[in-house]
């Protein structure tokens, strides 16, 4: 069963789409609607729409939309029933009782109780006999007992079957132990094994306590060195960071991004609390804007070895992108820092204080990188390396910083600042020039309907589309019109099954004297929540009058009268030449 109306429009009332968007991203009034950077995609100019009259969202850079629920959805990673939860505990409500399908959050539940269990298992396994050689390798990384009881360190053993035979004596299930990720169904078909073993493990937490998904790290020559968790109903490897949960509670909008557990730990312990680190994939997009919302400033802490030089290149512009300020610490003499730290003779804790502290930008670190590879003492060297310089300020967004490095690059080169500028706007018009050509592509191809993935129909009836999406914006903002339209034209007339689906779906409600957008979220996908705010939000303005109504309703009606291809292939000759002469017959 379906969540009352009643309690919905309850939920969304007390839970402004304003107000809970706020904490998030951070909004400007535009007109009626409130704008800003959106959240779920790293952009420069404000694309992330919130319509304040209906309760809406909708970024027009990434196709991200729909209302105050489905925003708790994609910002939290939750499913429909735990972001109805999530925004009833936010404003004091009460869940109605067996009113819903919550089959969904109970599994989730369930997974979060299982991993908090096996947590618990492998913590207790770390300090068991079987868990001494798990141990030595710890403490000979200089972690303290305290370090492996903060961030819940473990082992798993060696035999396949002792966690799952763990859970199962707990109660869990067979089916919710796979669903975890934490066990596979044997080849055969029968019984369950574990996912890890002979691990050391590092439970990755979510920002409200919960144990989501582990790593384990093997100590033999035996690959892979790292496993992780696959993607499961809560958690998505691309969507999180291992101790942001720790490091939001620092206080600092600043993050240090370091590239494994290990070094996340010794960062954490020498002081540095603020350390996060991807979960064994290279940066995402997402992870970014997750960042974003907590840190100002990202420090790139990487390896200094080959691989992690070009895992900084690649995430210095992820982090750009996603609007972050960057530095780049560099380790001396090749070291990571879990390493660099336990060198305490040499190093430390102290040490590491220092070169944080001196860290360079991104922009310098990049030009400092193109001066190990060309030599500026020859001519070539100087060409080549302001022609790759130039095209990292063609990057920058920020017309004074282009200007100071303009400046400070004339002057390394010994080349005039007008020469260097002359270039930039070469560099700039070329890049803009494709740029435009892009959007212009972009703007053909969404026309068009090629890249609709709701709508598979759109591509072959361009038209039909137009006008079916027009006529339900209308209907939607003009419910009191329902009866109206409906005398005028019939669902059957629609041309596109989902535009069909969604006329009869608006019709119905109005028809019940319900709101129309009110259950949006629950009654549809995301993405095709996300596709019904983008027909409302773009058709909205052109179809304000009773006049444009009727047009788009001869339209749709004029369309379906026309016969498809298959249709014309299969006409007999008379039952062509009747159609051909209808048709003169309506352009006389």
């Amino acid at each position: 069963m379906a969540l009352p109306e009643s309690f919905i429009q309850e939920l969304k009332l007390r839970n402004d789409i304003t107000d809970v968007a706020s904490s998030y991203v951070n909004l400007k009034r535009r007109g009626r609607n409130m704008v800003g950077l959106c959240p779920f995609h790293g952009e420069k100019t404000p694309s992330f729409n919130i319509y304040t009259e209906n309760g809406s969202f909708y970024c027009f850079g990434c196709g991200i939309g729909g209302d105050v629920i489905t925003f708790i959805m994609k910002i939290e990673n939750l499913d429909y029933i735990d972001a109805v939860k999530f925004l009833a505990q936010r404003a004091g409500m009460n869940m109605p009782e067996n009113t819903y399908d919550d089959s969904m959050s109970a599994l989730r539940n369930k997974i979060y109780e299982a991993n908090r269990q096996a947590a618990r298992y492998y913590f207790k396994m770390l300090h068991t006999a079987q868990g001494i050689n798990a141990m030595n390798y710890l403490r000979g990384r200089a972690l303290s007992e305290k370090t492996i009881r903060h961030f819940g360190l473990g082992f798993a053993p060696e035999q396949r079957n002792s966690l799952c035979n763990h859970l199962k004596s707990l109660g869990f299930k067979d089916s919710e132990i796979v669903a975890a990720n934490l066990a596979f169904k044997s080849k055969n078909g029968y019984g369950i094994y574990d996912r890890f073993s002979n691990r050391v493990m590092f439970p990755i937490i979510d920002l409200r306590g919960n144990v989501i998904a582990f790593g384990g790290r093997i100590m033999t020559d035996e690959k892979p060195k790292y496993l992780n968790t696959s993607d499961t109903p809560v958690f998505k490897k691309s969507a999180n960071l291992f101790s942001l949960n720790n490091a939001k509670n620092t206080g600092k909008r600043t993050l240090i991004l370091c590239e494994g557990y290990m070094d996340v730990i010794a960062v954490n312990q020498a002081g540095f609390e603020n350390a996060v680190a991807t979960l064994g994939t290279a940066l995402t997009n997402e992870q970014a804007m997750l960042m974003k919302r907590y840190a100002d400033e990202v420090i790139i802490c990487y390896d200094a070895d080959e691989a992690g030089q070009k895992a900084t290149q690649r995430a210095i512009q992820i982090l750009r992108n996603a609007g972050l300020l960057i530095r780049v610490l560099i380790i001396p003499n090749g070291k990571d820092p879990d390493e660099f730290i336990r060198n305490k003779g040499k190093n430390g804790p102290v040490a590491f204080a220092n070169i944080l502290e001196q860290s360079g930008n991104d922009v310098e670190y990049r030009f400092a990188k193109l001066k190990t590879i060309y030599d500026l003492r020859t001519s070539e060297g100087k060409i080549n390396f302001l022609t790759e310089a130039v095209k990292i300020l063609s990057t920058l967004d920020n017309s004074i910083e282009q200007d100071v490095y303009v400046s400070k690059l004339s002057k390394e080169a010994e080349v005039s600042k007008e020469a260097v500028l002359t270039q930039l706007q070469r560099v700039n018009f070329k890049k803009n020039k494709e740029n435009a050509k892009k959007e212009f592509r972009q703007l053909q191809t969404n026309l068009n309907g090629r890249d609709d993935k709701i709508n598979n129909q759109h591509y072959q009836k361009p038209r039909s589309t137009a006008a079916e999406e027009a006529l339900i914006a209308y209907l939607v903002n003009n419910p009191d019109k329902g009866e109206k339209i409906s005398k005028k034209i019939s669902s059957d007339n629609f041309q596109t099954d989902f535009n069909r689906k969604l006329y009869e779906y608006f019709q119905q409600r109005i028809k019940n004297s319900l709101d129309p957008m009110l259950n949006v979220s629950g009654d549809f996908s995301s993405e095709e929540a996300s596709k019904i705010i983008q027909i409302i939000s773009s058709y909205s303005k052109s179809v304000s009058t009773e006049q444009a109504m009727n047009e788009y309703i001869n339209t749709i009606n004029e369309e379906s009268r026309k016969l498809s291809k298959n249709e014309i292939e299969q006409a007999s000759e008379t039952e062509l030449l009747e159609y051909i002469k209808n048709l003169k017959d309506k352009h006389k």
